[in-house]
Formats: C-alpha cells, structure tokens, sequence
C-alpha cells in the first residue's frame, strides 16, 4: 500500500508540474513510418485468420488502451489484403495472428525531469520518452511454424520551453500520437510479414 501512495503522489506532483508549465507538447518520433497497403506483398490465395490484439503497459495488460486501439487495429489488418476474412474467433485452418504493443518508458526518472520543469516555471525544458515495442506472430495452422516479426517506436513529450526533439513530428494532442504510433508499427508488421519466406 505505501509503494501504491508513493507512486500516487509521485504521478500527481508530475501532473502538477506540467499544469505549472501550462505545456506539454507530443512528439511522433519520425523513425518508424507508416508503410502503405500498396507495398505489401499478397499471398496468391489469403486465408482466414483469427486476429488477437492486446496493448501493454511493463508488459502488463492495459485494457483502455487495448479497447481504444482494438477498432482501428482491426480495420488496418482487415484491409491489408493478406488474409481472406478476419475473425476475433477461431478460423478454419486454425490461423492466427497475434499483434501486441508494450509501451515501456525509456526516459530515466521522468519524475525528477517534470519536477525541475514545473520549478522553474516552463524555463528549463525536458522531454520525457515513451518507448514502444510491438510485436507479431502468425501461424498458418496451430502446429505450423511461427512467424514472428518485431518493431519499436517512440512518442516524446517535451515539457516546458525545451526545443522539440529531432526527427519528430509534432502532434497535437497524446491520443493523436497514439493512434497514428499505432497505424504505424502495424502497418509495418504486416508488410514484414508479407515478404516472410514462410507467409505464402
């Protein structure tokens, strides 16, 4: 219980220092980009393929974030043209796809960086950096060998009157960078997967 209230309290005097600031700004990191439908390679008979789509936070299940990202995920599958029809529920054949992305914070000590930020009034700017990892693995038939493809993506936060960070494109609002982060390392897991050797 005392770990829970410590990490209540440092969460709160974040969100209070970046109200102080009166400005947190998302960035997109621009590394990963999105890959049109165009590019993939169609298999010359697609099957139908039951989708499992799960968002993480540590590795944990984050179930707002998989229900805000669940439609959209499976739209984006759905319309890739690699798979005849796309099922939450157990296909003929048996395949599956599994897509999940585990979003891990790569800023050390984001407490201390929106404290010194709300301190000095928005002056000494910081960046926060949420890391993603995504990843996939399709399997023609349940005994079949996985196909398992792997892709990483970023959002930073700057807070206060820090310059925005390199190769990022400014969003304006957190949901916005989350959705388009999604769209983006979807769209590549798919097309890695398309021109697997084994995806036929």
């Amino acid at each position: 219980m005392q770990k829970l209230l410590s990490r209540l309290a440092r969460s709160a005097a974040l969100a209070f220092a970046v109200l102080l600031t009166g400005c947190a700004t998302p960035y997109l990191d621009g590394t990963t980009k999105e890959i049109p439908i165009s590019e993939y390679k169609k298999p010359a008979s697609p099957a139908p393929v039951q989708l499992l789509f799960e968002f993480q936070t540590k590795g944990v299940l984050n179930a707002p974030a998989t229900s805000m990202l669940k439609d959209q995920v499976t739209a984006q599958v759905k319309a890739s043209g690699l798979f005849s029809a796309v099922e939450a529920g157990p296909v003929p054949g048996g395949a599956t796809l599994s897509l999940t992305i585990n979003n891990v914070p790569l800023t050390d000590d984001a407490f201390s960086k929106g404290f010194v930020t709300g301190l000095t009034f928005g002056l000494a700017g910081s960046q926060v950096t949420d890391g993603y990892v995504c990843s996939a693995t399709f399997r023609a038939t349940p005994s079949a060998e996985p196909i398992t493809k792997k892709v990483r993506h970023a959002i930073h936060t700057s807070l206060g009157s820090g310059a925005a960070p390199s190769n990022a494109v400014k969003m304006p609002d957190l949901k916005t960078a989350a959705m388009q982060m999604g769209k983006d390392v979807v769209s590549n897991m798919l097309n890695d997967i398309s021109r697997d050797a084994n995806f036929k």
